[in-house]
C-alpha cells in the first residue's frame, strides 16, 4: 500500500514548514533553513519550488505576496498541524532509541 501524502516529512519538508511560520520568500527559506541547521540541511531551488507547489496545492502553506516573480508564502493551521504531528513521532523515535538503548545497557 502506498505511503499517504506527507504522512511523514523529508529534514527539507520539515525545515521548510518550519522556517515558514513567519512569512518569507523562496529566497530567505533557503538561508534560513541552511543557518538554522548550520548548513546540515540545504534546499535548493528545484526542490525547494516543487515542495512549496505542492505544500500550497494541499493547503499547507498560503501565498502572501506576489511582487512581480517574488513570492512570499506562510503557514496555515493545516500547516502548522502536519509540522507538529512530524515533531511528535520524531519525539517518538528519540524515546523509543532511549528506551531501547537503556534495555541494551541493563543486560
Amino acid at each position: 500500500m502506498p505511503r499517504e501524502k506527507f504522512q511523514t516529512l523529508t529534514e527539507q519538508m520539515f525545515y521548510i514548514l518550519l522556517s515558514l511560520r513567519e512569512e518569507r520568500c523562496g529566497a530567505d527559506v533557503m538561508e534560513e533553513v541552511s543557518a538554522v541547521t548550520g548548513g546540515r540541511v540545504t534546499v535548493g531551488p528545484g526542490t525547494l519550488y516543487h515542495l512549496l507547489d505542492q505544500f500550497l496545492h494541499d493547503g499547507m502553506i498560503e501565498e502572501m505576496a506576489a511582487i512581480g516573480r517574488k513570492r512570499s508564502y506562510r503557514l496555515t493551521e493545516k500547516g502548522q498541524r502536519l509540522l507538529e504531528e512530524e515533531y511528535g513521532r520524531l519525539c517518538a523515535r528519540v524515546e523509543d532509541y532511549r528506551r531501547w538503548m537503556r534495555k541494551e545497557g541493563e543486560q
